[in-house]
């Protein structure tokens, strides 16, 4: 294990999610992953209730993203098989038709499952 490859699985979760690539951005977590956004009242407890309020935002909010970047990168290795990843995040998403940049920082943690490294929590906060 290396940070590098801890610094690739969130390269591609960024680049996913910053491309709207929903299919590939979502491959990035574990099916248990869990999330909790400022933005949404609960705690998300797995991959398909994050997939499934996605679709509600793109369905009923016109929701869209349209660019993102990381900075500030920190890897925080834990034993073999699990990693902490924080980040300032800049996005550019779409909301009923108006677009706005929205500054947070994250935090992911992954695990090593099989070789492949996987999101399995993901934290977002304001960047005020």
């Amino acid at each position: 294990m290396s940070k590098e490859q801890i610094l690739d699985a969130a390269a591609k979760i960024v680049a996913h999610f910053g491309s709207h690539r929903t299919a590939e951005y979502f491959s990035g977590f574990h099916e248990s992953a869990t999330f909790m956004f400022y933005t949404h009242t609960e705690r998300l407890n797995s991959r398909s209730e994050y997939e499934t309020l996605w679709s509600k935002w793109e369905s009923e909010d016109g929701f869209q993203v349209h660019g993102c970047r990381s900075t500030n990168q920190m890897v925080q290795l834990i034993g073999t098989e699990g990693a902490v990843f924080s980040h300032l995040v800049s996005s550019d998403i779409e909301f009923a038709g108006e677009t706005s940049t929205i500054a947070e920082r994250e935090t992911i943690i992954f695990q090593n499952f099989d070789g492949k490294w996987l999101a399995i929590h993901e934290h977002l906060s304001p960047d005020n």
